[in-house]
C-alpha cells in the first residue's frame, strides 16, 4: 500500500471565512474521490488545525499501489477537482508518498 499526504497552504489574500469555506469545498470534492476511482483505499481531508501548523489543510490518502497512485494522478475526476477547486487557491504544496 501507498500513502500520499499533502500539505497546502492557501493564498494569502483569502481572509479567515474564506479560507473555511474554500477549505469546506475541497474536502467534499476531493473525498467524493474515493467511489469513482479504482486503487483508492481511503481519502482524508484534515481542515481543522491548531494555530502552531503553517499549512491550511491536509490531504492524507492511501492507495493499493504505486500504480493505484499514478492512475490518481491522471484520472480526469481528479484532475477536475484539482484544477477546479484547489490550484486556483493554493499558494504552496508539499507532498509525501511513501509505502505502508
Amino acid at each position: 500500500m501507498v500513502k500520499h499526504i499533502i500539505i497546502w497552504t492557501l493564498k494569502s489574500e483569502y481572509d479567515a471565512d474564506a479560507k473555511a469555506k474554500i477549505c469546506a469545498n475541497i474536502k467534499s470534492n476531493l473525498e467524493a474521490l474515493k467511489e469513482k476511482i479504482d486503487g483508492m483505499i481511503d481519502i482524508k481531508v484534515q481542515t481543522e488545525h491548531l494555530a502552531s501548523s503553517n499549512g491550511d489543510l491536509m490531504l492524507d490518502s492511501t492507495f493499493e499501489s504505486v500504480d493505484a497512485l499514478k492512475a490518481y494522478a491522471v484520472h480526469p475526476a481528479h484532475v477536475e477537482v484539482a484544477d477546479r477547486d484547489v490550484r486556483p487557491f493554493v499558494a504552496s504544496r508539499s507532498c509525501l508518498d511513501f509505502e505502508i
